[in-house]
């Protein structure tokens, strides 16, 4: 299991294929607010809840100066689908190792119905400018997730 990240530390650096086939490095980012999400997979009721609930606030969270980037181990073709499928308006990446969620601490031991695995630990990252963390969420729920995080950076929810 990694280990979680503080706030106030500098965000990992990384370089991820996203959806238009780019590469996108988190230092490429540097200047603008960024809220950095993990999800464990596209395509399934509570990530697309999620991702739909980032779609539907992301007027608002631009509007505050914020980049929405949602990060999951899916293949660059299956976060196509998923774009298109529930109109995604924002930057979805590829992290097919989890080596980027390792090192964000969204990746380790899970339990559910008994059961225990590994696997991305849906979380989120709310990056400034300089890319050092402001706020870092784990374990966070799928639905009203996008609302908590409004309110906690002072957004209309």
């Amino acid at each position: 299991m990694s280990n979680r990240l503080d706030v106030g530390t500098n965000a990992p650096e990384f370089a991820l294929e996203s959806t238009d086939g780019s590469k996108v490095l988190l230092s490429d980012l540097k200047g603008q607010k960024v809220v950095l999400y993990f999800y464990p997979a596209a395509m399934t009721p509570g990530c697309s809840k999620q991702a739909c609930d980032f779609r539907d606030s992301l007027s608002s969270l631009k509007g505050a100066g914020y980049t929405v980037v949602g990060i999951s181990p899916d293949t660059v073709e299956k976060l196509e689908r998923f774009k298109e499928a529930d109109s995604l308006n924002f930057t979805l990446l590829s992290d097919p190792d989890n080596a980027v969620a390792t090192a964000y601490g969204a990746y380790g031991e899970k339990k559910n119905y008994g059961r225990t695995y590994m696997g991305i630990i849906r979380s989120t990252f709310v990056l400034n400018e300089d890319l050092v963390i402001t706020h870092a969420l784990y374990n966070v729920k799928a639905t009203g997730h996008v609302a908590r995080l409004r309110r906690d950076l002072g957004l209309d929810s």
